[in-house]
């Protein structure tokens, strides 16, 4: 189930140092200048790689996408 959260909660959750896996869907061009601490390049045209990337269905996943909102 996918669920929304803000820049607010995620930053509290970097903050707090929870366990999660944080993927950037940027190209990796703009990963590579700026990123999230602990964020992995997962660029849009790969996204559907990501189950052999984090293999345990119970695990929280974030996926962000860097925008001026």
């Amino acid at each position: 189930m996918a669920t929304a959260i803000s820049r607010d909660e995620l930053y509290e959750k970097l903050e707090r140092h929870d366990a999660f896996f944080l993927f950037e869907v940027l190209p990796r061009m703009y990963w590579r200048k700026h990123h999230l601490p602990t964020a992995r390049s997962l660029p849009l045209e790969e996204l559907s790689t990501i189950s052999t990337l984090v293999p345990d269905k119970r695990a929280e996943i974030v996926v962000y996408c860097w925008n001026f909102t």
